[in-house]
Parts: structure tokens; C-alpha cells; sequence
């Protein structure tokens, strides 16, 4: 549909994606031609809100030119070596998928996957764009398209959008999908080589949480090494079967997937040794509480460190061979008091109070690491810190305190002091984002609430993940005061 000038287009193309009215009948008064076109309305719009926000996401990166990132060679400039396949969007800042993700609360890999669709619709599939704003197609079809012709030229995305546009409401998602690639290939065969290149590079190896303590590794590698995998795998686990293995055939693959991850047989590499925390509360070990770990209050004295060492060895909990065994002490809102090793905590229950030998006193025998002048952390507070966040403590960030930074929340050439209440686990992206990227504000409260305000003044909180919310929340920060003067991240160096 058109108009004769180019107003009456304008005019047109504003009608055609403003929402349609939302009469919002009640659901009960519907009756089943009324469902179907309430849902027909509502997949409209959110193709119209899907078009609107892709628009935002735009204009954000307009407003975030990369003038202000550190330019190469200059300190704390990226380097591209270590996770080669972060989005880039020339011209824009570094920093823009993580403004973004804390604009829409949600994690870097969200914010980015949405920013290079914006971007793919914008520049290489114009006509899929417009149809979307006038819902012509709807949000999963134009995702389809912009994910299977992001990585080919705007004169070969063209070509398809072309072919498989008009179609496209008539073809499942699968086959929109495969159709794209075939049209591809047929157009040209190296955009198929290079989007298997991208993939290969952006492998990785995930593992999530699913259900009943249980969890999926998940490996993304070629087609051909997977098949083999899963053939190895398959044929070790019927041979077990065979053996006699009782189990479900599925339980023993997974059996055998461990063992091959865990103890791979004549591979010819140095030892590795496995690193596990198990974070747990002994009410919950005991079975008398489903809550989170307490100490009798604060301060904690001997009498209490006693009482633990009594319960643990109920429990039968001793350090593995070759490792450790440490206890993260809290209080009654799960705030982190202490940690401690076995050892040690059984030296402290032994000797209690200095001050009043074998009186059974008050007197604390075990706290938070003192403060260091230092500037680099303690072993006792690197300790403390990476027990009590565990990840990354940006908001929606989950990368695991293995590849963390331990970071000056107030730096430390502002008087930021070397203490766990200034202290926080940062991965290393969120570390370089608070040192470099403009008007980004980390302020962190000593029980380890973490607030951080982005430049346009979103404040996200996150907590530790032992910590309970407080009955009442407290009061965002409020912005720096006039006059603050900028940090200056070249008196400070972080480890980059």
C-alpha cells in the first residue's frame, strides 16, 4: 500500500504502525472468533513494539559514538585476543551492549543479539524493516531472516529478502530458515563458508542449571565432531549395558560423559586439578531448616565456633584429598561475617579468647579480614570477597569469580581503601566498563549491596547471593555532586 506523494507515504506509513485499539474486552465475553482475533491483534502489535524498540536500540548507538573509548596502543585499550567474537558495531562505543543490557534488565548476550538484529534490518533487509513496523510480518519471521543473512553482504541479503519476503507469513520458521540458506548458497557459496567460520569462532561451552539439582553441559563444536562424540559415547554406554549396568541407558551416556570430561584416558597433558565450592547451610545439610546459614549474631566467639566444628563433624565433612574445605560463616539476613578454613577454624575453637582463657566469654574470635594499606587485596580478603559474590557483580552478569577482578568499588587513588566492604568481584568487560566508559556510577553498602547507575540514570541493585532483601528498601543514590571531578582511570591502572 502507497500513497501518490511523499506526504501522503509519510502519512501512511504513521497510521499503519500506530497500535491498533485495545478495547481489552473481557476474555470471558470472547467467544472463539473473538479469541482468534484478539490474538491475531496482539501478534500485530508486538511486531509493531518489536519494529519500535529495534528503532530505540538505533538511535542509542547513535548517541553513543566510540570517540570516548581508549583508542589502541592507549592504556586500557581492548584487546581483541582473548574473546574474539564480542559484537562490534562500527563507530559505536564498546561499551553500548552493556549500557543496553542494563537499560532493558537483561544480560550482555540479549542486549547484543538484539543490537546486530537492529542493525541487520536497518542496513541489509530494509523491506523486512517496513514490514515489521506495519506488522506485515511478525517478529520471529524477521528474526529468522535477519539471523540467517546477518553475516552475507547487503547486495546478497537483498536478493533473498527479495525471493522469500512475500512468502514468508506461509513458511513455518524452519523451513523460512533453511529456504535462506538455500537461496544463499545458490547466490553465493562463500557467505555459507563464512557463516560457518562465525560459528566456529564463537563456540563455547556452557553449563546451566536446569531442575532437582541438576544441570546441562552444553558444547558447541562442528556437526561431524559432535556425531562422533555422541557415537563414542553412545557405543561406551551399550557396552556398559551389556556388562550388566542396571541403569537407564540415558544415565550411564551421562555417566560416561563425566568420566571422559573428568579422566580422559591416555591424553598426555599435565594434571589439572578440579576446583568445586559447594556453598550450603548446615541447617539445611541437618534437615532442620530449608533457611539460609546463621551464626548465633555477631560477634562470633569460640562457644559458637565449637558448636560448628560439632556439627560439621556430625556431618562427616572433611577437605578432599589435595584441597580444602572452607566455611563461610553468616548472619541471620545471610550477610557474610567470616570465612574461614578447617584448619583454622578448628585452631580458633581450640584456643578461644586470648584475652580470657577458658572463660567460655563474648569476645569475637573470628571477623571480616582487616583492611590492608596495600593496594592489592589480601589472600584473606581475596578469600572473603570471591565467597561472599561468587559472580560478577554487575547487574545480569553471571560470569563465574574464576575469571574476576577484584575491584576498588571507590578507587583506590581516591581514597578508596583495600577492605571487603570496597571490594567486589567484576569480570573483567564490567571491570574495564567501570573504569573507562563515562557517567557510570558503582556504589556498594557494607553488607555487599552493589548499585550501579548507567549515564542515562537506570540504577540496577544486586546483592550477594546470600543476602537477603531488606524489609525496607533502601534509597537509591542519588547523582555525583556538581563539581565531582572525573576519575581519571591513567591514575589508577587496572590489570588490563
Amino acid at each position: 500500500m502507497s500513497g501518490t506523494t511523499t506526504v501522503e507515504d509519510l502519512v501512511l506509513d504513521w497510521v499503519l504502525i500506530q497500535p491498533e485499539p485495545d478495547p481489552r474486552p473481557p476474555v470471558w465475553a470472547l467467544d472463539d472468533e473473538g479469541v482468534a482475533a484478539e490474538l491475531e491483534r496482539i501478534q500485530r502489535n508486538r511486531a509493531r513494539d518489536t519494529a519500535r524498540e529495534a528503532d530505540l536500540i538505533l538511535r542509542l548507538a547513535e548517541l553513543r559514538p566510540d570517540s570516548d573509548d581508549p583508542q589502541p596502543c592507549a592504556p586500557g585499550a581492548r584487546s581483541r585476543t582473548w574473546r574474539r567474537t564480542d559484537p562490534q558495531f562500527p563507530g559505536v562505543s564498546e561499551f553500548f551492549p552493556d549500557e543496553l543490557a542494563h537499560t532493558i534488565n537483561l544480560g550482555r548476550g540479549t542486549a547484543a543479539f538484539r543490537a546486530r538484529r537492529a542493525f541487520t534490518w536497518r542496513d541489509d533487509l530494509p523491506a523486512t524493516f517496513t514490514a515489521l513496523h506495519r506488522a506485515e510480518i511478525d517478529e520471529r519471521r524477521a528474526g529468522v531472516l535477519a539471523d540467517a543473512l546477518q553475516h552475507t553482504t547487503p547486495e546478497l541479503a537483498g536478493a533473498v529478502e527479495r525471493a522469500l519476503l512475500p512468502e514468508a507469513g506461509d513458511l513455518s520458521l524452519t523451513r523460512l530458515r533453511a529456504r535462506a540458506l538455500e537461496l544463499l548458497a545458490e547466490l553465493d557459496a562463500t557467505a555459507v563458508d563464512e557463516r560457518h567460520e562465525q560459528a566456529e569462532r564463537a563456540a563455547d561451552v556452557r553449563c546451566y542449571g536446569t531442575a532437582d539439582g541438576m544441570a546441562t553441559l552444553a558444547t558447541d563444536m562442528t556437526a561431524e565432531q559432535a556425531a562422533a562424540c555422541s557415537d563414542l559415547i553412545d557405543q561406551l554406554a551399550t557396552l556398559a549395558k551389556a556388562d550388566g549396568d542396571l541403569r537407564p541407558i540415558g544415565q550411564i551416556r551421562a555417566s560416561i560423559h563425566a568420566m571422559l570430561v573428568l579422566r580422559p584416558a591416555d591424553h598426555g597433558l599435565p594434571a589439572a586439578t578440579v576446583n568445586l565450592t559447594v556453598t550450603a547451610t548446615l541447617d539445611g545439610l541437618e534437615g532442620t531448616s530449608t533457611r539460609g546459614g546463621e551464626a548465633n549474631g555477631f560477634p562470633i566467639t569460640a562457644t559458637h565456633l565449637r558448636d560448628l566444628l560439632r556439627r560439621v563433624g556430625a556431618l562427616g565433612l572433611t577437605p578432599p584429598v589435595g584441597g580444602s574445605l572452607t566455611f563461610a560463616v553468616t548472619d541471620g539476613t545471610g550477610r557474610l561475617l567470616a570465612t574461614v578454613p578447617a584448619a583454622e577454624l578448628a585452631r580458633l575453637a581450640g584456643q578461644g579468647c586470648p584475652a580470657h582463657p577458658g572463660t567460655g566469654c563474648d569476645c569475637p574470635v573470628l571477623a571480616p579480614p582487616p583492611a590492608t594499606d596495600g593496594y592489592r587485596p589480601t589472600a584473606a580478603q581475596r578469600r572473603f570477597v570471591t565467597t561472599r559474590d561468587r559472580r560478577c557483580r554487575t547487574p545480569n552478569c553471571g560470569q563465574r569469580t574464576g575469571w574476576a577482578d577484584h575491584d576498588h568499588v571507590v578507587p583506590h587513588v581516591r581514597g578508596g581503601r583495600t577492605t571487603c566492604a570496597n571490594l567486589c568481584c567484576l569480570c573483567r568487560s564490567h571491570h574495564r566498563l567501570k573504569t573507562f566508559a563515562r557517567d557510570w556510577t558503582f556504589r556498594m553498602a557494607p553488607d555487599g549491596t552493589l548499585r550501579v547507575t548507567s549515564p542515562t540514570g537506570i540504577t540496577r541493585t544486586t546483592r550477594p547471593p546470600g543476602l537477603r532483601p531488606p524489609e525496607s528498601a533502601a534509597p537509591e543514590p542519588g547523582p555525583p555532586e556538581p563539581g565531582t571531578p572525573r576519575y581519571d582511570p591513567a591514575d589508577d591502572p587496572p590489570p588490563f
